[in-house]
């Protein structure tokens, strides 16, 4: 349910505003313990993703290291490594 909350400070080019709220709506999700909310609650989980989605991007800006900035495609070759190691043939193979 996670898959979209990843770090997404320090990277070059920085992160997006779809990034941003991907991570937000999945953070939503995992709190209420919905993927989809009802129509009761719809206000009340799009008004959270709004303000989830604000303080994320204030803390961003707001975040400061002396750290070189991290290579998106260098990080995603790392969890596919991550994931083969773990996970065993990658989703792109199939069986033999």
């Amino acid at each position: 349910m996670c898959r979209n909350i990843k770090t997404l400070f320090n990277f070059e080019p920085s992160a997006t505003d779809e990034e941003i709220r991907a991570s937000a709506v999945q953070f939503v999700r995992k709190v209420s313990g919905s993927t989809k909310p009802s129509k009761a609650n719809e206000a009340a989980f799009g008004q959270a993703v709004e303000q989830i989605v604000e303080t994320t991007t204030v803390l961003l800006d707001s975040l400061v290291t002396t750290a070189p900035p991290k290579d998106r495609q260098v990080e995603a070759a790392k969890a596919h490594t991550r994931a083969q190691a773990r996970f065993g043939r990658s989703s792109g193979e199939s069986a033999a």
